[in-house]
């Protein structure tokens, strides 16, 4: 019988430095001439929590979508890992709860190759969580945790292996980023890589405007606490006085340019204290608070060859609102 490996490679500033660039970094965004706050910092246990909910909201669309992908093609995907390489370790960017990925893990697994799973996430509650769950649903399985960044993690990975890397990019991370930032982010991912690597990354595609708006917009208003979640994760840590009854939830689409924006909105004028800063909010004032790009297929391909890949394949749900593309380092 196999032994699992499981090591959590914990690679961030100490507490205070973290506290001390969050700062900042909130202090930076809400001190703009518009004002933004980065949305990396939505995930502390408690946005984890509700992103968790927001996924299984059934307007939230984009989950089941790929969750079909996974579950029904993880033998073709295994397929196209194998014609490219024998030899390589799969490394997922933003891991989550691994409820997707871990079929295409189960399908590996079967194919008898020997290789280890780095999953990476910028929550080190995310990681806790993956090493205490995955033993127990995939014994053979070989897990090696990287709480940071995204490309500080795949640095590590590559020192702690010299195998090709499958890389894992999945859930629409990439609407994250404008046009602009995704072609840069794709081009630093691929700095990072060597020919014959592999990146599967997923797109969610333009599709009828309102379910794409209503995705961002529940009912339950699970997306709408998300957003205001990070002003009561700013009041906790950086010793905050938002008063969130006072800011509001607006999220938009345009289906020309595919960018589906969210806002929260001041609904009076007001002072925020944020440690010794104040600042100041106009009446309707807003806050940006993230991006999720969609796209068409063409676009998707056009970012692969822009970025220094070749698109090897594409997986579709049934409907064709999302898709999971191989591409290969070359």
């Amino acid at each position: 019988m196999a032994t699992t490996s499981v090591m959590h490679t914990v690679l961030v500033p100490v507490k205070q430095d973290r506290r001390e660039i969050f700062f900042q970094d909130v202090i930076r965004g809400l001190s703009a001439k518009s004002k933004y706050l980065d949305s990396k910092y939505f995930y502390d246990a408690e946005g984890d929590r509700l992103f968790q909910e927001i996924m299984r909201c059934h307007e939230y669309y984009p989950t089941n979508c790929e969750m079909e992908i996974l579950q029904e093609q993880s033998a073709a995907i295994s397929q196209t890992i194998l014609a490219h390489t024998s030899r390589f370790d799969i490394v997922e960017l933003g891991a989550g709860d691994a409820t997707k990925s871990i079929h295409l893990l189960k399908e590996l697994l079967n194919t008898g190759k020997d290789f280890t799973y780095y999953p990476v996430d910028i929550s080190a509650n995310v990681i806790t969580q993956l090493e205490q769950s995955l033993p127990a649903q995939l014994p053979s399985l070989k897990v090696n945790g990287l709480n940071g960044e995204y490309f500080d993690m795949l640095k590590e990975a590559n020192v702690l292996s010299a195998k090709n890397k499958v890389i894992l990019c999945m859930g629409g991370n990439i609407g994250n980023f404008t046009p602009a930032e995704a072609r840069k982010f794709c081009r630093q991912l691929r700095s990072c890589l060597q020919p014959g690597d592999l990146l599967m990354i997923g797109f969610d595609l333009k599709k009828h405007p309102q379910i794409i708006l209503d995705a961002y917009n529940d009912s339950a208003g699970i997306t709408r606490d998300f957003n205001l979640n990070l002003l009561k994760r700013i009041n906790r840590e950086l010793d905050g006085n938002f008063d969130i009854t006072k800011f509001g939830h607006y999220p938009t689409y345009d289906p020309g340019t595919g960018a589906c924006k969210s806002y929260l909105v001041s609904l009076e004028e007001q002072d925020v204290r944020i440690g010794e800063q104040t600042i100041h909010f106009d009446l309707h004032e807003t806050i940006y608070m993230e991006i999720s790009q969609k796209y068409d297929l063409e676009a998707a391909e056009q970012l692969a060859t822009l970025s220094g890949f070749e698109t090897v394949g594409n997986f579709f749900d049934q409907k064709k609102w999302f898709a999971d593309s191989m591409w290969l380092c070359v």
